[in-house]
């Protein structure tokens, strides 16, 4: 059987262990039905997933014309403290700067190959744990607007580190932690103006993944680069398909590839 689309982020269900879904435009794949099943994807094309046009991606699945004028590539994506809806101020489209900073977001600690302190919008929790393959996490403050969320995280990423070990969380060379006890030793650090939003008493969310071997050392796919990959799938965790000969690919670094996957 053959499905064919555009890749975006894999869409997922909070269960044990996770649920995986690859959704296109008139049909979407279970990926976990996959587990131990042969596949090949093949690269046909490029799809901007904001012109639709077959033009080079450059970023987060957009075109580069697209990814420097269009609202959701902008600066503040990626660096939340730059936010300025909330004053009134437009950066490229208040309007929907307005709908996506000023909704309530949340400033968490995430555990995937080390503690990590990240910034999401409450309605993506805890979406945004799984795509970041965290076996556990908590929240540690709930702000009205992203820029207090993004500031909170300026403040705290002194104190503990920002980034996940891609490598380090596929191969589930992991430690638990008490990320309560985080959460209280980090407090000190927060914003005065944000002291106020501070989550107390919560426990963390534990995760688990449906991964049958991991890999003992990853190697990323380039499909563009290959064209076309084989292998059995063997595990899905954070965005990556992870295969039996140690390849693993990563779904949302290649949003905007149009791709044929064969189940074989």
């Amino acid at each position: 059987m053959t499905y064919q689309g555009v890749l975006t982020k894999m869409e997922t269900e909070f269960s044990q262990p996770i649920e995986y879904y690859l959704v296109f435009e008139n049909d979407f794949i279970n990926i976990n039905q996959l587990l131990d099943k042969t596949i090949t994807i093949q690269f046909v094309k490029y799809q901007c997933l904001n012109c639709r046009l077959d033009k080079q991606i450059y970023r987060q699945g957009f075109c580069k014309s697209c990814f420097f004028e269009i609202p959701q590539a902008a600066d503040w994506i990626m660096r939340p403290e730059l936010s300025t809806a909330h004053l009134g101020k437009e950066d490229r489209d208040l309007e929907y700067e307005k709908k996506v900073q000023l909704q309530p977001h949340i400033v968490y600690l995430a555990n995937s190959s080390n503690v990590k302190v990240g910034v999401t919008r409450k309605s993506q929790i805890p979406t945004r744990w799984i795509d970041q393959g965290a076996h556990e996490a908590i929240e540690i403050v709930e702000v009205p607007n992203r820029y207090l969320a993004g500031i909170t995280e300026v403040a705290l990423k002194d104190h503990v580190a920002d980034k996940t070990n891609w490598r380090k969380m596929l191969k589930n060379d992991i430690e638990d932690e008490n990320l309560m006890t985080w959460r209280d030793n980090l407090k000190q650090y927060i914003p005065e103006e944000v002291m106020e939003y501070f989550i107390e008493n919560n426990t963390e969310t534990n995760l688990d993944f449906p991964v049958h071997k991991y890999p003992d050392k990853p190697k990323s796919l380039n499909l563009i680069k290959e064209q076309l990959y084989t292998g059995k799938l063997v595990g899905v965790k954070g965005q990556y398909l992870i295969f039996e000969d140690n390849t693993v690919f990563n779904v949302r670094a290649n949003e905007g590839l149009v791709v044929s996957i064969t189940i074989n």
